[in-house]
């Protein structure tokens, strides 16, 4: 990562490096993060050269898996296609509403030394990772959406770029007995969004963000107007009503289903689901994080369902535990429309590893005559 980051650094003018760089820890700033298309924070691609793209993509490449770069390549691609289904209409204010190039990359402090990190965003990706003495201590929030979520290619079978976390999370509610799955299906009405929406912090009783609220900044009056008309229809076309939106609220005590009282298949089933969000990360990366809930460690998660449990119905679902919290949303857009993320709610951004590194350099003692 400290190498793609330097490199990209280097390829980059006094003005580019100025818009991409914060110093370290730069908290406000860092632990800021978005999934819809809004200014994400940094330098554009669509203020980059093509070498500067690929510098770009390159780092990006660095902190996914090979299936999570490509998923995320995919992702920004189908920027055209919405573009496309959309009509080919100006949205936000912008030139290009949906634009491939709207993916903003943000370096935080030095790569290389002590402590940095690194951000790319853009509509439906949020990736970040924060480094200290060369080791990743946060890779969260990893958020990944895809609209459409299904779409036609030549040949039998239709793009779908987050398939897996929708079809098995489907596979494991439609395999829960009755008693069970009455516990996990919390609302009868699935959300239009994930519950967290982009807060840097989820406190006990956060209930679903309002589509004007995800956004950097707030909208001049008519188009913060219409994204609230947007919002309404939403939830009227749900039946989203009070009593769902409550029973739906975040609470640091998992809801729904707990995994110990799960068979052995549908543990296997949920730790399956699981294992999706975390293969977003490198093999390294990702075994660390499997290895939290390797054996019985994997009953500490809860599983939550709203909705629908048939295909091409809205519905919604949340993985639970004492720090992991995984939402994944597919209502909007006629059920065509996915939000997926994953999160720890200890070390988000790094959170619990991040200090000043004077500090630091101060309590173990690396100085001398008091200086």
């Amino acid at each position: 990562m400290a190498e793609a980051a330097t490199a990209l650094l280097d390829g980059l003018d006094d003005g580019q490096r100025s818009a991409a760089t914060w110093p370290f820890p730069a908290t406000d700033e860092r632990e800021r993060w978005f999934y819809t298309p809004t200014d994400h924070g940094g330098l554009p691609l669509a203020a980059m050269s093509s070498a500067q793209h690929r510098l770009t993509h390159r780092l990006l490449a660095t902190g996914l898996s090979t299936a999570g770069y490509v998923t995320a390549a995919t992702i920004m691609g189908l920027e055209n296609v919405l573009d496309f289904t959309e009509g080919w209409t100006s949205y936000f204010d912008r030139e290009r509403g949906r634009d491939p190039l709207l993916y903003w990359i943000a370096i935080f402090g030095e790569p290389g030394t002590g402590g940095w990190g690194w951000r790319l965003g853009g509509h439906h990706i949020s990736i970040s990772h924060t480094i200290i003495d060369g080791e990743v201590v946060g890779s969260t929030p990893l958020f990944f959406g895809a609209d459409p979520a299904s779409a036609p290619l030549l040949g039998p079978h239709p793009l779908r770029p987050l398939a897996g976390v929708e079809d098995v999370g489907r596979e494991l509610v439609r395999s829960l007995p009755a008693d069970q799955l009455e516990t996990a299906l919390v609302s009868a009405v699935a959300p239009t969004d994930i519950i967290g929406g982009n807060r840097p912090v989820l406190r006990d009783g956060d209930e679903m963000l309002g589509l004007p609220d995800i956004w950097r900044g707030r909208f001049e009056a008519e188009l913060d107007e219409r994204l609230r008309r947007m919002q309404r229809t939403a939830e009227s076309d749900l039946g989203l009503t009070a009593d769902h939106v409550d029973a739906l609220r975040f609470t640091p005590q998992p809801k729904g289903v707990s995994a110990a009282e799960l068979s052995a298949d549908n543990r296997s089933t949920l730790r399956a689901l699981l294992d999706l969000y975390l293969d977003r990360l490198p093999d390294g990366l990702a075994d660390d994080e499997k290895a939290k809930f390797d054996g019985a460690a994997i009953e500490s998660l809860s599983f939550l369902w709203a909705g629908s449990v048939e295909p091409g119905q809205p519905h919604y679902y949340r993985i639970q535990g004492a720090d992991l919290l995984v939402e994944y949303d597919n209502t909007q857009r006629g059920v065509n429309h996915v939000h997926a993320v994953w999160r720890d709610l200890r070390r988000d951004f790094g959170r619990d590893a991040v200090r000043d590194p004077l500090a630091d350099h101060y309590a173990n003692g690396h100085h001398v005559n008091g200086s």
